[in-house]
């Protein structure tokens, strides 16, 4: 990993997990130090950030941490819901038993991980995450796995799942429940419809909470 390369994922990791809190000022010196190195890379990492939408910058040539709005939210959702449906399609026409198990496995770990008297959050987010990320494997898209990949860890997204309540959880294994059993039966629509509804029923869990 080069100089860019490790101020870049610092930078990220910081926005996505808060301690670079939304409208806070990216000050490279400051960064740089903390990175351990030059402000050059520094400044190549905020430009990537920039193009993912992680960072914003002011007209006076300042770098803070993206604010979401209510709408922005919306939209975000709106496009996961769309790209991450038509993916679970493409993948009901194509995917093979093997994913399926590993679908189910994923399902169990989330079983497990929310049946605890305080629920393992980080245990459902790891799984959580490589639950859509087989589904979006399995349409077989390079394209569309691009654009979801870039919605799916924009940080207000990225969070909502740290925020659900144990009702949520369980909802949200219901749903994958579901979706994998549509995608085990071959039905494309139906496998769809129970991604679009899961991906909705997210933003709506973060939408009450804003």
């Amino acid at each position: 990993m080069n100089a860019s390369e490790r101020a870049y994922a610092i930078i990220r990791q910081r926005i996505l997990d808060g301690t670079f809190p939304p409208g806070s000022q990216l000050r490279e010196e400051e960064i740089a130090e903390a990175c351990g190195v030059s402000r050059t890379p520094v400044r190549d990492a905020m430009r990537r950030l920039e193009t993912e939408m992680f960072v914003e910058r002011s007209d006076s040539n300042r770098s803070f941490v993206t604010v979401w709005k209510e709408s922005d939210l919306e939209e975000l959702f709106m496009l996961r819901s769309v790209l991450e449906s038509h993916a679970a399609e493409r993948a009901a026409k194509a995917i093979t038993a093997d994913v399926v198990d590993l679908l189910k496995i994923s399902n169990n770990r989330i079983a497990e991980a929310i049946a605890k008297e305080t629920p393992d959050i980080e245990t459902f987010l790891k799984e959580n995450a490589t639950f859509h990320e087989l589904v979006v494997g399995a349409a077989a898209s390079e394209r569309l796995a691009f654009m979801i990949s870039r919605l799916v860890f924009i940080p207000v997204v990225y969070k909502t799942a740290i925020r659900y309540d144990r009702e949520e959880l369980h909802k949200s294994l219901s749903d994958h429940r579901e979706i994998t059993a549509a995608l085990e039966a071959g039905d494309a629509e139906w496998a769809g419809a129970a991604m679009k509804s899961h991906i909705r029923r997210a933003y709506h869990a973060q939408a009450k909470r804003s």
